[in-house]
């Protein structure tokens, strides 16, 4: 049984030439929003598996490999426009690491239905935390 999105629209190997439209209209979309610095790899989670059906853990594997090159690009600019700061990216990196690959190992023996739950928890509260509280800077 192959898992559905909202309204039917899991598309996945169907159509070679329409997936990789789709994919890449869904890849455009986020670049942007990353650009923006919204947040686009989440919001390909979200697509990929709302809208798409994908199984979570596939779907993060892919958001995995987008996440590479959309990053290498903004590193760049950012480093271009001298807004690295290495004192607080060296510890965060190296922490960040650690606990990737044991939340990665994690993950695989965590039920799916269970982690898309989490994720949706995690999207629920942060969407909340951005309807209820006003950063410092906008006061």
């Amino acid at each position: 049984m192959a898992p559905s999105g909202i309204g039917s629209v899991y598309y996945l190997g169907r159509n070679p030439s329409r997936d990789a439209m789709i994919a890449a209209i869904a890849g455009l979309v986020c670049g942007v929003l990353s650009g923006l610095g919204i947040g686009g790899g989440t919001l390909l989670m979200v697509y990929m598996t709302a809208i798409a059906g994908m199984e979570q853990t596939t779907a993060q594997g892919i958001n995995l490999l987008y996440f590479l090159p959309t990053a290498a690009c903004a590193l760049f600019l950012h480093a271009k426009n001298r807004l690295l700061h290495l004192k607080t990216i060296l510890p965060a990196a190296i922490a960040g690491c650690v606990c990737a690959v044991g939340t990665a190992l994690l993950a695989t023996e965590i039920d799916t239905e269970l982690l898309r739950k989490l994720f949706g928890g995690f999207l629920l509260l942060v969407g909340i935390k951005e309807l209820l509280y006003r950063d410092k800077k906008d006061k």
